[in-house]
């Protein structure tokens, strides 16, 4: 099992869900992972690859691998701060 997924790394909890009100109006996930999140993945548009379970931290593994793509998820609260998070493909 693989999936593919993006996300937005952002210090807090209001920051993030007032991002994910303007993805949900329109605005391209990939632009706002570039001028928002705080994670070298953003100058990708928040692109985190391809990747198997235990990969990343499990609160992602439960939203990418039980969730559904093409959904925005979040704010999911981990270690490194707050994201949104896009799953992009699963196989």
């Amino acid at each position: 099992m693989w999936a593919t997924a993006r996300h937005i790394l952002v210090d807090s909890e209001e920051k993030c869900n007032d991002l994910k009100i303007v993805i949900a109006s329109g605005a391209d996930f990939g632009a706002i992972a570039k001028e928002n999140s705080s994670c070298p993945s953003s100058s990708e548009g928040g692109d985190l690859g391809k990747f198997s379970p235990g990969q990343m931290v499990p609160e992602f593994d439960k939203a990418v691998f039980n969730g559904d793509v093409g959904v925005v998820y979040g704010p999911i609260k981990t270690q490194f701060g707050y994201h949104l998070l896009e799953v992009t493909g699963r196989g």
